[in-house]
């Protein structure tokens, strides 16, 4: 795959995910309230580790990678 292809493949990428956040994010109100995403709270500050969100996340876009780009 050239480098021309790849940046369209990820522009496009971009503007789905950014048309999902808009006009649909009911869809994305999972993200980030997985069980085994970590929220911690102190006096000093809040951090925020989606890790559970993150795997189901990498595991399906695996998953459409590979149907698309199967030989």
């Amino acid at each position: 795959m050239g480098l021309g292809r790849a940046v369209i493949l990820v522009g496009l990428a971009v503007v789905i995910v950014g048309a999902v956040m808009t006009w649909a994010p009911w869809m994305l109100r999972w993200f980030g309230k997985l069980p085994g995403d970590l929220h911690i709270e102190t006096q000093s500050g809040t951090v925020h580790i989606p890790l559970a969100s993150m795997f189901v996340l990498s595991l399906a876009l695996t998953l459409v990678v590979n149907l698309f780009f199967r030989r």
